[in-house]
């Protein structure tokens, strides 16, 4: 490798740099390995697999010995040596570990060949750390003598060939110290050696290392001016440790490793991007710039050299990215390209869903406008057909609708009839529709988008909805351009484009597959999308010349300063990671290979699937834009669901659908307890039926009754017990004329302690000022109760499988609702399935003293208690003992 650290200082380096330039210290130390080199593999001993690897490969080792294997034979053979080192101490080189290593395995006649083997793998492996040859040239420019002091079983001989490098030149006339040499390691005289021969007082001496203990501690307790080098910081071993990597040095065997670039690099470059930039706060803004450092930087990096080599491979020199997300990705696409020396140039493009929908929109088919109408998320007719560019008198059937919400499938239907059941109308609507055709080619043209027969596109992707619609319009237009598309991951719904013959590559996943990391990716992408967003309004359409209309910034000013957090920590780790392919001159790996996927793909969804407190602090408090023409703001973690956190179990969280939770894992990990679960879950600590009520599984329903008196299902949950003894619920509905709901909760025999019930969304045609609530004894008073009984308080007991409390949520309201959610919070004592239940209590006194109970448990015992009093009444009722 050549080259240096760009024209960056490390902020940790920086205080060195300075003491080297003034000449204020008599000898600048360094250890070795972990700070002058590091190798391509998460810890340094997963190198050992690598090499057991290459060993099989030239012969050397049995076929049955696999990487893992190799690597702990290879851990074990060290201990073994310096253990029967006797009166030599435990110092031991690396001809003593191979001798202790077992000769019905390998053949120690080969001693010379098994050890070279070794110290060409560690060749390969070993990286120059870029910031220590610029301290190092400093050092050696302003005359600072310069000292290596490394715990090692490497000979003079092994550690001259791994340090001769043309960026190492410094360390030419430096004096090396090694524990093999002097049978000391640091912790036990090798410093006392150095200082003596040097002779220097601690004092007068830096010394940069990574070692806690044998560098720092040692080197502080002598005196000397100590630099600690970390590695892995507490933040990132966090974040390591989520995405399965293993903690113990000597522990599991690293998984994901490529066996010709190991691990590419990847975990030792983040953290020396977490360290070189110095955000180790706790602010909003640090938080951030180290997940966009430590998560979507090494992701998105990998897609941008994937995408410019796919485009310099078919011989693609201009890439199109739509905005938002187009600024960023263009920047990172083009910084990729110039640091692999290809031709391909990216660009923004203004293009969105919502645009292209419109462009591509069929005004004569009344399916094709129901299907853009109920993409339109809470719009109501009139915000509806301003986006269709439609004043209101021009569609006189909805005139007493303007203020309806489309929220349910019978008012998108008759909105639907509205604009397309006169040709007066649909020539109307055409002539709208092919203004916003026109306006968006005469766009496309004025940036040389339609110069080349093949668009290609570049987004982070899910279902190609945007490439599809383009290609509609065009070829509507009669524009003889198909788009193609390289994406971070499609699913599922990219088959409808694969089915118009369009081309859809993706990086990490590709029509669904991986499912797993596919579905992590899918299910949650908010933050992910946000991230990468350009910090403006979302694209509502196009000028008669062809320039963006944009909507409103809707969101604030600290979640925007975060968001450029976290693209500054993105653009810091690809500059980290570009500094290294320069300075390999060329020999650096890309991150296409599948390995390096898999990796990324692995950073990615732990991210998802298990942030930490403090991503979910910062980023639980980010909105949501809908951006379809609508103005409607969402929090990533709606407020309902932060009161419903004491409730919630692992498998409630899977439950939550998109409109739900953007990000339903946020909520776990605002909460130690629910976090713990989920891990405990997903690593098979416990298994699911942990969260079952006893006996027969169970599950709360809603219906709901409309005004032709007809009670329809809308939806069940499996009734689910977490580690509190707490038990939650969340059902939709949607119906335009909704009057009751009926709400099956326990789902069986059982007496239920009902915290709350909630209900928001539609009613009267536009969306509940505040959500409704059933919480209070006089709540109870007003509910219908079918199969069941008010015991008092907020105590019901469900007598059989059907058994339900009614809401009449129109009586609330005032008119029928129309679309909304149901949530119900509670703690229930199952009871016997049989018909030997006892007959509910009849006087509200009795009630009253159960309830009562029931709440002093609760209040000294928590749910505990509760069952426990629970129980014993139900024991009672059945004619047990006292």
């Amino acid at each position: 490798m050549n080259g240096a650290a760009g024209n960056r200082t490390n902020a940790l380096l920086a205080d060195v740099h300075r003491t080297v330039a003034d000449k204020s210290c008599a000898a600048l130390s360094f250890d070795i390995f972990d700070t002058i080199l590091w190798r391509r593999v998460p810890r340094p001993a997963d190198v050992f697999g690598i090499i057991g690897s290459r060993l099989r490969a030239a012969g050397l080792a049995p076929a049955w010995l696999t990487d893992a294997t190799f690597r702990r034979m290879r851990i074990e053979a060290e201990r073994k040596a310096r253990r029967d080192h006797g009166d030599l101490g435990p110092e031991v080189s690396l001809f003593d570990i191979w001798r202790a290593m077992p000769q019905g395995t390998f053949d120690l006649a080969l001693l010379e060949k098994l050890v070279a083997q070794e110290i060409e793998v560690e060749r390969e492996f070993t990286v120059v750390d870029l910031d220590m040859a610029a301290l190092i040239d400093a050092a050696h420019r302003n005359g600072v003598p310069l000292v290596l002091v490394s715990d090692t079983y490497f000979t003079e001989e092994q550690l001259a060939y791994l340090l001769d490098r043309p960026e190492l030149a410094a360390l030419k006339d430096a004096k090396v110290y090694r524990s093999h040499q002097h049978g000391l390691d640091k912790t036990n005289g090798l410093f006392e050696i150095v200082l003596g021969d040097l002779g220097l007082s601690a004092e007068q001496v830096v010394h940069v290392g990574d070692n806690e203990v044998a560098d720092i501690e040692t080197g502080a307790e002598l005196g000397m001016r100590v630099v600690h080098y970390r590695r892995i910081d507490q933040p990132l071993a966090v974040v390591l440790d989520r995405e399965g990597e293993p903690e113990d040095h000597f522990g599991d065997y690293a998984p994901i490793l490529d066996e010709v670039h190991g691990d590419y690099g990847i975990t030792s470059l983040r953290a020396k991007t977490l360290q070189a930039y110095g955000h180790d706060g706790e602010s909003g803004n640090d938080v951030a710039w180290r997940y966009g450092a430590a998560v979507l930087g090494p992701v998105l990096t990998g897609f941008a050299e994937w995408v410019a080599m796919r485009a310099h491979e078919d011989g693609t020199k201009v890439l199109w990215c739509p905005m938002r997300e187009g600024e960023l990705l263009s920047e990172l696409i083009n910084e990729a390209a110039q640091a692999r020396g290809w031709d391909v140039r990216a660009k923004p493009v203004w293009l969105s869903r919502h645009v292209t929908s419109i462009a591509a929109l069929d005004s004569f088919d009344v399916d094709s406008v129901h299907e853009f109408i109920r993409r339109s998320h809470n719009l109501n007719v009139r915000e509806l057909l301003s986006v269709l560019h439609l004043r209101t008198g021009e569609v006189p059937a909805l005139v007493n609708e303007l203020d309806t919400i489309v929220d349910n499938g019978d008012i998108a239907e008759r909105v639907a009839i509205a604009l397309t059941e006169s040709p007066h109308l649909q020539n109307r609507l055409k002539a709208t529709i092919t203004a916003n055709r026109e306006r968006m080619v005469r766009h496309l043209r004025s940036v040389g988008a339609l110069d080349e027969p093949e668009m290609v596109m570049v987004d982070l992707g899910w279902g190609g909805t945007i490439q599809r619609q383009l290609a509609a319009a065009l070829k509507i237009a009669g524009i003889p351009v198909k788009p193609a598309g390289l994406y971070l991951a499609t699913d599922n719904r990219s088959a409808l484009a694969y089915g118009a013959g369009l081309r859809l590559e993706g990086y990490l996943a590709q029509a669904g597959h991986p499912a797993d990391v596919c579905g992590a990716i899918v299910r949650s992408p908010e933050v992910l999308e946000q991230c990468v967003n350009a910090l403006c309004g979302s694209l509502v359409g196009f000028t008669e010349d062809g320039n963006p209309v944009l909507g409103r910034v809707s969101e604030s000013a600290t979640q925007n300063a975060e968001r450029s957090a976290a693209q500054q920590g993105m653009l810091a780790f690809q500059r980290m990671w570009h500094d290294y392919v320069r300075a390999s001159g060329g020999t650096w790996a890309t991150l296409t290979r599948q390995t390096a996927r898999d990796r990324l793909a692995n950073i990615l969804v732990a991210a998802i699937k298990a942030p930490t407190p403090g991503e979910a602090a910062v980023f639980g408090n980010w909105v949501h834009e809908d951006n379809f023409g609508s103005t409607l703001v969402t929090k990533v973690v709606p407020d309902d669901l932060v009161a419903a956190l004491p409730y919630l179990s692992p498998l409630d969280l899977a439950d939550l659908g998109m409109r739900d939770s953007f990000w339903p894992s946020l909520l776990s990990a605002s909460d130690t307890g629910l976090a713990a679960a989920g891990t405990a879950l997903s690593t098979g600590a416990i298994a699911p039926d942990v969260f079952e009520a006893s006996g027969e599984p169970s599950e709360t329903t809603l219906y709901y009754r409309t005004g032709a008196n007809k009670w329809t299902k809308a939806g069940s949950r499996r009734v689910r017990i977490n580690r509190n003894g707490l038990s939650f619920a969340r059902l939709y509905f949607e119906h335009h004329d909704t009057l009751d709901l009926s709400l099956i909760i326990p789902g069986r025999p059982a007496i239920v302690r009902i915290d709350w019930i909630e209900v928001s969304g539609n009613g009267g045609r536009r969306p509940l000022p505040e959500p409704l609530r059933w919480e209070t004894p006089d709540d109870f008073t007003a509910m219908g109760y079918h199969g069941a009984r008010w015991l008092g308080a907020n105590l019901v007991e469900f007598n059989g499988p059907e058994s339900a409390v009614v809401l009449k949520v129109s009586d609330r309201v005032g008119a029928p609702m129309s679309s909304g959610y149901v949530t119900v919070a509670f703690a229930m004592l199952p009871q016997s399935l049989s018909n030997l239940s006892a007959t509910p209590p009849s006087s509200a006194s009795r009630a009253q003293r159960i309830s009562g109970r029931l709440r002093a448990e609760y209040r000294a015992r928590g749910a505990k208690g509760v069952a426990a009093t629970a129980a014993r009444v139900a024991v009672r009722k059945l004619g047990g003992a006292q």
